[in-house]
């Protein structure tokens, strides 16, 4: 057998690599589970998806949502969370052209009629600030009323019962220990001996 670490060859009865110590045995187990490689599957790929209906894929993307905790209260709240940061960036944009704007009229270096244009520039950030009140509207309105829709539709839990239970959502920062070691159980002896 090949170290997959090293690629020194090694022999089939030993359970750790003699050049560089990687776990040989937990190697041979994943090679021994290996399935059989399955029949490639076309409705599995994102030509599958081109072909969907738009209820299939409003369907699994609520599905998706769902599995993610992401429900129709966290939907409202992020989209006011939205509004309210694109008019705040609508209100600066507006402020900082406008002040640029200004300076450069009062630069003394500018034709009337381009001063006139430029004094009308900040208008450019009244468009995000629009954008970002529909989105506070919609959140705080519409946005209400399906969540209100959600919940009637959900049966209320009796008392005593939980609510079921959901998968939180993954951490690709957590860290799994290895249940193989070489040095394992090697140093043991040492903590329990004393010496008078």
């Amino acid at each position: 057998m090949f170290c997959p670490r090293c690629g020194s060859t090694q022999g089939d009865d030993l359970k750790f690599c003699k050049g560089c110590g990687a776990n040989l045995f937990a190697v041979r187990q994943v090679v021994d589970s290996k399935e059989p490689p399955e029949k490639f599957d076309w409705s599995k790929t994102w030509l599958a998806e081109m072909f969907m209906s738009h209820q299939e894929v409003a369907r699994r993307q609520e599905e998706m949502e769902r599995r993610r905790g992401i429900t129709p209260a966290v939907k409202r709240f992020q989209e006011i969370k939205a509004g309210v940061i694109t008019s705040s960036v609508g209100v600066g944009v507006a402020i900082l052209l406008g002040v640029l704007m200004e300076g450069i009229i009062l630069g003394g270096k500018v034709t009337p009629d381009a001063a006139a244009i430029l004094s009308r520039l900040w208008v450019a950030g009244v468009i995000p600030f629009v954008v970002g009140a529909a989105l506070i509207i919609n959140g705080l309105f519409v946005s209400k009323r399906l969540v209100e829709l959600t919940n009637r539709q959900q049966p209320e839990l009796k008392e005593g019962e939980q609510e079921p239970q959901q998968l939180r959502a993954g951490d690709t920062n957590e860290f799994i220990r290895s249940p193989f070691s070489v040095t394992e159980g090697t140093t043991k002896h040492l903590g329990s001996s004393k010496e008078n």
